[in-house]
């Protein structure tokens, strides 16, 4: 359970007043017209603890557009109290953007078949809630499985549980990890690529399964904006921005040393966003920079610094 922004925290926000100018300080508004995806605020990609209703708060205040799904806390509200938080939600002018998948397919048998058992109450939940995008990751390696066991693997696995989400109007998106020191650090490198990933969807067969792209892992495989515009909007599920540190050849890049949007430099966010935006993308887009930093500062400047970054991005390709 995460904790509540307190009376402490928004006193020693005063001294980021101007941070929070610079992101905007006001309600949400509608996406300018031409635009579908959503900014979004999803607190734990930035290390803010908390709960849907502080982070419905903190996203209004600061201009965001969605906020991440906590499926957890979706599960536990009644009837009305769902009721009462779409109608706050509308109230903002902020929709739910996606969720993260539940169950565990990268480990052995067991483990994923208890996930997948669970699963069919989970999509209830967000079908319940509305809510139609999940999303996971992919490790770029394995220490026993070849490529094409693992393959066959996350095929089979994967095609399950989309069959489960599907029959709960849900999307599933899959996200490969493009770093060089990640895929090379296992016995069996695996896909890190959105050539490779397009295979594996192909391969699992079902119309409800698409990518969550990453800014750094587009950056890090060395992809282009053609790259990007290859893809139909419904190949896409979710979306995370994100730059990358200076100085540091590509293929010397460490997944988890990133930093917020437009920070550096050094990952085309304009020619991505660009991208996203000329296929018609209509999902959340978020900030996951890694930084241990925004974890340590009040909740309301971590967000008003994310915003801010969010806000400078989107500029890029006319707000």
């Amino acid at each position: 359970m995460t904790h509540p922004v307190t009376r402490r925290d928004a006193l020693r926000t005063f001294a980021a007043a101007g941070l929070a100018a610079a992101a905007g300080n006001a309600s949400a508004a509608p996406a300018p017209a031409g635009r579908k995806m959503t900014i979004d605020l999803a607190c734990g990609s930035i290390g803010v603890r908390a709960t849907t209703p502080e982070a419905i708060a903190l996203a209004a205040k600061y201009g965001f557009e969605s906020i991440g799904v906590d499926t957890g806390y979706l599960a536990s509200l009644s009837d009305s109290q769902l009721a009462e938080l779409k109608s706050d939600l509308a109230a903002h002018h902020l929709v739910l953007g996606a969720a993260g998948l539940g169950i565990e397919f990268r480990r052995d048998d067991a483990t994923f078949q208890d996930g997948l058992e669970k699963l069919p109450a989970e999509a209830k939940t967000l079908q319940r809630a509305g809510v139609t995008r999940v999303g996971t990751w992919l490790s770029p390696t394995h220490d026993r499985l070849t490529y094409l066991a693992n393959f066959r693997q996350h095929r089979d696995r994967l095609k399950q549980a989309a069959a489960v989400l599907g029959d709960h109007g849900v999307r599933l998106g899959l996200e490969y990890v493009g770093p060089k020191t990640s895929w090379t650090v296992a016995k069996y490198p695996f896909i890190h690529t959105m050539a490779e990933m397009k295979e594996l969807i192909h391969a699992i067969g079902r119309d409800n399964v698409g990518m969550v792209l990453d800014s750094w892992h587009w950056y890090c495989s060395g992809e282009t904006v053609a790259d990007l515009k290859s893809l139909k909007a419904t190949d896409v599920v979710a979306v995370d921005l994100n730059d990358a540190p200076a100085g540091i050849p590509v293929d010397r890049q460490m997944d988890l040393v990133r930093d917020l949007p437009c920070a550096t430099g050094v990952i085309d966010v304009k020619g991505f966003l660009g991208g996203l935006l000329a296929i018609g993308y209509d999902g959340p887009v978020r900030a996951e920079p890694f930084r241990p930093d925004l974890g340590k500062l009040p909740a309301d400047e971590a967000v008003a610094r994310t915003a801010a970054a969010m806000k400078k991005a989107f500029a890029l390709i006319g707000g």
